[in-house]
């Protein structure tokens, strides 16, 4: 498959906006760099193709209106010490990048490794300084077959998945000349430090490189990964969620619990760690409604908190799948008003930040949760994932740009909306095998 670039604008909003808008600390821990998100759309209808620069000049303009009330998008992140960034809201604009492909729609969607993809992930450049990189790429890819693929990354450091699906529904509205229905709320106030707010004694972030599990015990060599694309229908995953409450009392696991338990248990498996050995699965855990107050409906930025549930490999995958399912959900419940506060505490008495960061991270085994023998697993099974009509149709695909690193994992909803899902995962290539078998021998 070829893909050629045939042209990159930047964008700017309609009118000019200045300033600088500060960052919570919350925004600047982690992983900093460019999540992606890509639609695959049919072959548009006839009024599209009167001229082949008419989607483009339809999302230039569209995007030059929505950044007026998503300014901080059009700007550039800025250094300010201590490990510190925030954002100068200058208007240099976001980058849409038209680029042909010599492959059919077809060729694409779920069960396309995300190698196959990559070239329709537009490229970030970050050998640049940081001061120079846009937080907002877009690619719109033109197939032989008419159809198109329109990919949105956004920086990490502005926006969870909660935001940048705001932000993406927002400019599909405008797209299409609809109002606006929820305006973006930028004020970092709510995750400010409450020094009279009960905090907790001796508080540390699971997710601090110090607290790294068991990294060092890693004696084999790391080997090239490769991804999957595994579908489990309605039956399947209600087959999986009834086998992790079976017996158990009081409210039963959700769907993310089970199959966040049942994935953890068979990468272990197919890992063959040590019945000793430590491992643990990543939960992101969105804040939005655990603090008090609670954050403003709009809220735009970071506001999800990474917690780790940890077991033995040999308890996890000797254990019921119900077992797994209690110890995740105990990290998740963990996240309460005061565990959320003592993380702003906390955060804002440090002295540097840089050690809490994972600057360009991606394909990367030296992360705090990175890699053999943990897991990371994110689920868009809430978020409002469908529904991207920029008035060309709705899409019939999507997918996540990116997920490259050992152990990182994404479960999306299907487009049919019958309850089936796509898990998108990347192991090591020698263990991918195993890890096929075991994910649909272990839901018997």
């Amino acid at each position: 498959m070829l893909v050629t670039l045939k042209g990159s604008h930047m964008v700017k909003p309609t009118e000019p906006t200045s300033g600088n808008l500060s960052l919570s600390e919350w925004d600047q821990i982690g992983t900093i760099n460019h999540a992606s998100i890509i639609y695959f759309y049919q072959k548009p209808c006839q009024k599209w193709l009167t001229s082949s620069d008419s989607i483009v000049n339809s999302l230039k303009d569209s995007l030059s209106k929505i950044l007026v009330t998503f300014y901080p998008l059009a700007g550039r992140l800025r250094r300010i010490g201590r490990g510190r960034l925030e954002l100068d809201c200058n208007d240099a604009g976001v980058e849409l990048i038209e680029a042909e492909s010599n492959a059919n729609l077809e060729d694409f969607g779920y069960f396309s490794l995300s190698s196959e993809c990559e070239c329709l992930v537009p490229e970030v450049d970050y050998n640049v300084s940081l001061e120079e990189l846009p937080l907002l790429l877009i690619q719109l890819t033109k197939f032989q077959c008419g159809g198109i693929s329109l990919c949105i990354s956004i920086s990490h450091v502005v926006a969870d998945g909660l935001s940048m699906g705001h932000f993406i529904s927002e400019w599909a509205r405008t797209a299409r000349g609809e109002q606006l229905q929820m305006a973006p709320v930028f004020d970092r106030q709510a995750l400010r430090a409450n020094w009279h707010s009960p905090a907790l004694d001796g508080f540390e972030l699971d997710h601090h490189p110090s607290l790294q599990i068991a990294q060092s015990s890693y004696v084999e060599q790391l080997e090239k990964t490769s991804d999957a694309m595994l579908r489990l229908t309605k039956a399947q995953v209600e087959k999986i969620r009834n086998r992790a409450n079976d017996g158990k009392m009081g409210r039963p696991y959700s769907r993310y619990e089970a199959l966040t338990a049942h994935i953890w248990r068979c990468v272990s498996k197919a890992r063959g760690l040590k019945p000793d050995q430590r491992t643990a699965v990543g939960v992101c855990v969105d804040s939005r409604g655990r603090m008090q107050p609670q954050l403003p409906i709009g809220y735009f930025g970071n506001a999800i908190v990474d917690v780790a549930a940890v077991s033995r490999s040999g308890e996890l995958v000797e254990e019921s799948l119900g077992y797994a399912c209690r110890i995740i959900r105990e990290a998740i419940e963990k996240v309460n008003n005061r565990y959320l506060r003592s993380i702003v505490n906390y955060l804002e008495k440090q002295e540097d930040l840089t050690s809490f960061q994972d600057l360009y991270a991606l394909g990367s085994n030296q992360g705090p949760l990175y890699g053999y023998p943990n897991i990371g697993v994110v689920s868009l099974l809430t978020l409002p994932v469908y529904g991207k009509d920029f008035g060309f149709g709705k899409e019939i695909c999507v997918r996540p740009g990116s997920y490259d690193f050992d152990g990182d994992t994404v479960i999306i909803p299907s487009a049919e909306g019958d309850g089936s899902v796509i898990v998108a995962l990347c192991l090591q290539s020698g263990h991918m095998d195993a890890f096929k078998m075991y994910f649909y021998q272990d839901m018997f």
